[in-house]
């Protein structure tokens, strides 16, 4: 079995603020496999986009990593000096944003913007990096690439321009891209396109993406493996469609009991009482127990720590054997 492309170990990320030191992240761990996606999903809050832009080391002050390894195939890459962590970025790690006006420059040319982006990363010359950035336009789907590379970002529509983002991101042929919520402002249609290009990015080129999202149909269509958030910490890691089917942990169950199918339209849908903890105010033991139906003493004062199910992996005490067996 091959070494996964991204090994994250007992993630922290801490935030100093006049209340104190926040934790944001605590103790969250995955892998991603070439060739596979991830998904990781859950509420506003949950800490889905901190690990995303931990991982590619975008984590600004009074933000830091502080415990907790990140490996890309094998190399740590958690505590590298900025500029080493610069020549990363970009070359084995691409990034795709929500927003893909927050990734391009509005006063430069789109081929321009590409090809200073692979030139950055590459020996080519600049007849071959235009001749790479037109490659590129085209493998993402944009018509007429030859004309298009000379347009500015206004001059694309919203889908245009993230695919134009993930041209970018495609660049140096990196090992992981990290996408974060890029289907977010599209229109259904446009966003299906976006989908089907990011399921092939690990198909044809063999790269590992973490996909980032709240939508759970995105993530139905997209993902091999999804990981549920909640309040900074994998709640259920496991295949899609076993964590969507059967979902283990209470909170997975409500999220995927709040979601309408075109079966059974008279059936309610789930409500999970309350909402995701402030980071200042999160409770003891599982941060989902006061929410939570099935939550019972030892719930509000042990912190449950993953555990292999079957296929999924679960932080919930209702798995614990422990638990079974003194019941």
């Amino acid at each position: 079995m091959t070494a996964p492309v991204l090994s994250v170990r007992n993630l922290q990320v801490e935030f100093t603020s006049r209340r104190g030191t926040l934790r944001a992240i605590d103790g969250v761990s995955f892998d991603i496999a070439k060739g596979e996606v991830l998904g990781v999903v859950g509420e506003s809050g949950a800490g889905k986009s901190v690990t995303g832009l931990a991982v590619i080391g975008l984590i600004d002050p009074p933000g830091r990593i502080s415990g907790g390894e990140i490996l890309l195939s094998g190399l740590r890459i958690d505590n590298l000096p900025p500029e080493e962590m610069r020549q990363v970025r970009g070359k084995r790690i691409g990034m795709i944003f929500q927003d893909p006006l927050t990734s391009l420059n509005p006063l430069y040319r789109v081929g321009d913007q590409i090809i200073e982006t692979i030139k950055t990363h590459t020996n080519l010359t600049d007849q071959q990096a235009r001749k790479r950035a037109i490659d590129l336009l085209a493998e993402v789907g944009i018509s007429a690439p030859e004309k298009r590379i000379d347009g500015y970002p206004h001059e694309f529509s919203g889908g245009m321009r993230q695919r134009v983002v993930i041209a970018l991101a495609l660049c140096a042929e990196p090992e992981l891209i990290i996408a974060d919520e890029p289907t977010t402002a599209l229109d259904v249609s446009v966003q299906a396109q976006i989908i089907s290009l990011i399921k092939r990015l690990g198909r044809d080129h063999g790269t590992a993406v973490m996909l980032v999202t709240h939508d759970m149909g995105v993530i139905a269509e997209t993902c091999d493996r999804v990981a549920v958030m909640y309040a900074g910490r994998v709640a259920e890691i496991g295949p899609v469609q076993e964590v969507i089917q059967n979902p283990l942990h209470p909170y997975a169950k409500g999220l995927m009991g709040a979601i309408p199918t075109l079966a059974g339209e008279d059936k309610r849908l789930v409500q999970i009482p309350g909402s995701m903890p402030r980071l200042s105010a999160i409770p003891a033991g599982c941060s989902f127990n006061p929410r939570c139906s099935a939550a019972f003493e030892r719930c509000r004062v042990d912190r449950p720590e993953p555990l292999r199910h079957g296929t999924q992996a679960v932080a919930c005490h209702l798995y614990d054997r422990a638990t079974e067996t003194a019941a």
